[in-house]
């Protein structure tokens, strides 16, 4: 009798060496393509008044984030049939501008909520404003985080997204939890380690939110497309 043996690219060792290197392809993609607005970023001050031109630098960021997404949901697990580059760039030509709709006016909202924060003394305003309006800024950063999850896979409306992903904020408790759990990571380690942590580590990030978000997915294609 014949042995069966594991094709080439099927087994364990290759789906490891794949998923790396569709990994480090996508996260060099995706400095490559918001490397105008994160050099910007990097230029600017500590200081507060720069809020409104950080947002402007991070407006590149939503496309690439959303390219990234769409060529890590759509990888390949054979590592002879690796195209993470041409996936990238499929993501970033389709969800580019629908992904912007909604980005731009998520880093206009938050910068608002953070410009009021900094300069909260100067409003009047009860203490326990600033505890309010800190909640809303991460609600918002949550459902930014399943906006882009949606955006990035599938074609809706932009108004259509925003309310999904409202929607899914509560619904699937568990896949907002989980991006919280990023965005929580990802601000520790941010203040903890480096600044440029969350974009050293885009691509991981964006798989984690992948795998967090799988019900969401799951539900939008059963009930909300055709």
């Amino acid at each position: 009798m014949s042995t069966p043996t594991t094709a080439f690219g099927a087994g364990p060792l290759s789906r490891a060496a794949a998923l790396i290197h569709t990994l480090v392809t996508v996260e060099a993609l995706l400095l490559a393509a918001a490397a105008p607005g994160l050099a910007g970023l990097f230029l600017l001050g500590p200081d507060p008044s720069n809020l409104p031109l950080a947002a402007v630098c991070l407006l590149p960021l939503g496309p690439a984030l959303s390219a990234a997404l769409y060529a890590l949901h759509h990888r390949d697990r054979d590592l002879t049939e690796l195209h993470p580059a041409r996936g990238y760039w499929r993501g970033w030509r389709l969800n580019a501008l629908p992904a912007l709709r909604l980005w731009a006016p998520l880093l206009g909202w938050l910068t608002v909520i953070a410009f009021t924060l900094t300069h909260f003394s100067a409003t009047g305003l009860p203490g326990w404003w600033a505890v309010l309006l800190a909640a809303i800024g991460a609600g918002s950063l949550l459902w930014g985080a399943h906006a882009l999850v949606l955006t990035s896979l599938f074609t809706f409306r932009a108004r259509d997204t925003a309310r999904l992903a409202a929607y899914f904020l509560f619904r699937h408790g568990r896949a907002t939890l989980a991006a919280g759990s990023l965005l929580v990571l990802t601000a520790a380690g941010t203040a903890l380690l480096t600044e440029a942590l969350p974009a050293l580590l885009a691509a991981p990030l964006l798989l984690s939110l992948l795998h967090g978000s799988r019900a969401v997915i799951a539900e939008t294609r059963e009930d909300f497309t055709v």
